[in-house]
């Protein structure tokens, strides 16, 4: 039987990496330095998975722009201070190596600037597993598909092989705008009936679920 999917593209926090209560906190502290009324958890875990600003327009509506880049700096001096703790969940890393050993193409797209990447695949030592990768400051933000869009077309992989794998509905968004089949991760910042609500192929309760479905594919 042939293998259903060529391309597998994973978001990266709270999908790959253990990273969204450092996101939530960065965000929190952020605005209360700048003594503006910090988000809460729930609002703030929403916008994980979007670019910078995008997550700033939806986790302080009502913030002046003219203010976005002093809470984008604030935000990135409490991640940086966190960063270098940050763990991948349980599994990833053998998940990452089983399915490079299987022949799959692996990409990233993910929410974070290339420099924000660039440092967690350096961090985590996963970089190299990866052929290509896409960020949000070099495309639109999700759930626009421009990210997966152009995975594809670098590797000239249809949309019926691709799949797109992430733990927020800005993923599964993004998926169903580029006509991509998607999985969620319920381990991650969205609940698992928000993203149920979006109807992706399965949606996993741990990297090990993940796993288990990802070889029922090949």
């Amino acid at each position: 039987m042939a293998r259903r999917f060529e391309l597998i593209v994973f978001d990266w926090d709270g999908t790959l990496m253990d990273s969204t209560g450092a996101i939530v906190a960065s965000i929190q502290a952020a605005a209360t330095d700048l003594g503006i009324e910090p988000p809460s958890d729930e609002r703030a875990n929403h916008i994980i998975g979007l670019g910078l600003i995008d997550a700033l327009r939806h986790a302080l509506p009502d913030l002046p722009k003219e203010r976005y880049l002093d809470v984008a700096e604030r935000y990135r001096h409490h991640y940086l201070s966190r960063d270098h703790d940050l763990l991948l969940f349980d599994g990833a890393a053998e998940l990452i190596e089983e399915l490079t050993l299987a022949g799959y193409i692996l990409a990233v797209a993910t929410g974070k600037t290339r420099k924000g990447l660039d440092r967690a695949f350096a961090v985590s030592g996963l970089g190299p597993r990866f052929q290509a990768s896409r960020c949000a400051d070099e495309c639109h933000s999700k759930p626009d598909p421009q990210m997966l869009e152009e995975l594809m077309d670098e590797f000239g992989v249809e949309p019926q092989a691709t799949l797109m794998i992430g733990d927020t509905t800005h993923d599964l968004q993004m998926a169903r705008n580029a006509g991509v089949a998607a999985l969620g991760v319920a381990y991650g910042a969205h609940p698992r009936e928000t993203l149920e609500a979006e109807a992706p192929l399965y949606c996993a309760g741990n990297v090990a679920e993940l796993a288990a479905w990802l070889r029922t594919q090949s």
